[in-house]
């Protein structure tokens, strides 16, 4: 086990000790636990990110024996001038935010009072960096009162000085240089157990890794700079994690809306996680629908993974404005009878994306299969919009299961607004492993499949009932399908034989259908005469 590996399975050890704590406290898969854990998590994570810094601008703290106890010597101004030469993605803390300087103070009275002012302090302190916005523009601070998620009031003290032992013997320091894979394996870590799939509701998708990686690699395939990179369902943020990651963290800039402060708070964490800091301010907790937050941005880069069937019925004839004519120009989904949970908003989503694409914007959404072939409705108004527009490049059909909590096939729609020639169809429905995740079938896709589907869309290669490339033309021959299946060819083996071997194969062939037909005949036979035994019997 290399170095890195084992600071993993360091890191993954103090996520396991942060919950044991909760469990031991009565959080144990309690609805706060989550909050609990990663901003405790995301406490420590910054407190070294702080000290890593601040030894990197001062070579002289980086060299003492106790840097906190130097550092406790500088003057104000002076130290202030240090916070200034930290950058933008290091939160600004003082001595007394320190982990260290609450170990000291766990002995006193009332020190669960001090744990969280320590934490609001930095909330505010870092308030303009850090928040997280609604759509009506509150803002939502880093850091909420952790020890009042104990109903227990006598026990709050306990519980804080259980956590801060916990951390103060841990460090991030010598990891910093490590880059997104380290730091996606811990995220996903630390929220498995906070981000499950809620059988479709919005906002609740939780994006496999090859799934975002697929997306990130055919969206990005030469170097770029200063673009821009939207998801407007972002969930945690894995997609575009992925897709910043692909691009480089620092010739990107983030923009993304989620209806859950869950996910927004797990998204803002990621973005720290991953040295996107500067795209905090552009996280917008809210309707994306209903009330988009970016109104007249235009996106180079855009991923999604929208929910697929949600009631949104009681907000449904709101949109059905002129302001919105353009935005929703196929239509809206009308509010059925029965079953109004069923209703398809992936289809407002797809407009929305398409509405919001700049110029040489290129997109991947993540939608149900039966999309790409449906014979009428919004769908098909979609999908004859991005033929006339040439705004295709291209669609791969996933194996069922990818997602292990949703039986619905998916496929992944690829737009590019630049594509004017062919597209790429593929069925990718028969690759991968079957495995059980919990109650729950998954497939998974090796890393050889991974970069096959990535080679053979973006090589556009035609592989043999796996891929075909075909022209805007062809797709209005087939009445605007995007399935790959209704393109590839019937392949007829031709083999060449004399006329005596056609009639000899002719012969044989005659014989045995004779046996066969006098065969049958005596089954026949058997058959109505156990019939007329079990009758008079």
């Amino acid at each position: 086990m290399n170095q890195t590996q084992n600071f993993e399975q360091q890191t993954k050890e103090l996520i396991d000790s942060l919950k044991g704590i909760c469990a031991s406290y009565g959080l144990g898969n309690d609805g706060n636990e989550f909050k609990i854990i990663t901003q405790v998590f995301l406490y420590k994570f910054m407190n070294d990110k702080f000290a890593y810094q601040l030894k990197q601008v001062d070579a002289k703290l980086g060299k003492a024996e106790n840097w906190e106890e130097e550092l406790s010597k500088v003057a104000d101004d002076d130290y202030e001038m240090k916070l200034y030469q930290l950058g933008p993605d290091t939160a600004k803390l003082w001595p007394r935010h320190f982990i260290s300087h609450l170990f000291e103070k766990q002995n006193e009275s009332d020190f669960a009072k001090l744990f969280d002012d320590t934490l609001r302090d930095i909330a505010i302190q870092n308030n303009d960096i850090f928040s997280v916005q609604t759509g009506g523009g509150t803002k939502i601070t880093l850091f909420d009162r952790v020890s009042e998620y104990i109903t227990d009031r006598s026990q709050r003290d306990n519980f804080c000085r259980a956590l801060i032992n916990q951390l103060v013997e841990f460090s991030f320091e010598h990891i910093f240089t490590e880059k997104y894979d380290f730091f996606a394996t811990i995220f996903e870590y630390l929220i498995k157990d906070y981000n499950k799939d809620g059988g479709g509701k919005y906002a609740e998708y939780y994006t496999p890794h090859a799934v975002a990686k697929i997306m990130a690699a055919i969206l990005v395939t030469k170097k770029v700079k200063d673009v821009t990179c939207y998801d407007p369902s972002a969930g945690s943020g894995t997609l575009l994690m992925n897709l910043a990651h692909a691009i480089g963290e620092d010739k990107c800039t983030i923009y993304s809306q989620d209806i859950s402060q869950k996910s927004s708070s797990l998204l803002r964490l990621n973005l720290i996680l991953n040295n996107l800091v500067h795209s905090i301010q552009n996280i917008i907790q809210g309707n994306t629908i209903k009330e988009p937050a970016f109104v007249g941005e235009k996106f180079d880069y855009i991923v999604s993974n929208p929910p697929f069937k949600l009631d949104f019925s009681d907000y449904r004839d709101d949109l059905d404005t002129k302001e919105n004519e353009s935005r929703f120009f196929a239509g809206l989904p009308n509010v059925p009878k029965k079953a109004k949970d069923k209703m398809s908003i992936y289809s407002l989503f797809i407009q929305h994306i398409m509405h919001v694409m700049s110029t040489k914007g290129k997109a991947a959404i993540v939608l149900p299969t039966g999309f790409i072939t449906a014979q009428s409705g919004i769908d098909k108004k979609i999908r004859q919009e991005l033929v006339e527009k040439k705004w295709l490049a291209g669609v791969v059909s996933m194996p069922s299961n990818i997602f292990a909590t949703t039986g619905t096939n998916v496929s992944i729609l690829f737009l590019d607004k630049k594509n004017k020639g062919k597209v790429v169809l593929m069925d990718a429905s028969g690759l991968g492993v079957k495995i059980k995740e919990g109650k729950n079938q998954k497939t998974v896709l090796t890393e050889i499949e991974e970069q096959q589907i990535i080679d053979v869309f973006n090589d556009k290669k035609v592989v043999d009932e796996f891929s075909e490339i075909v022209s805007y033309d062809d797709i209005k021959e087939q009445n605007y399908s995007l399935s790959a299946g209704q393109y590839f060819e019937v392949k007829i083996d031709h083999v060449d034989i004399s006329e005596k071997e056609f009639k000899l194969k002719k012969k044989k062939s005659q014989e045995k259908l004779k046996d066969l037909f006098s065969k049958s005949q005596g089954l026949s036979k058997n058959i109505l005469k156990t019939l007329e035994n079990s009758f008079y019997d």
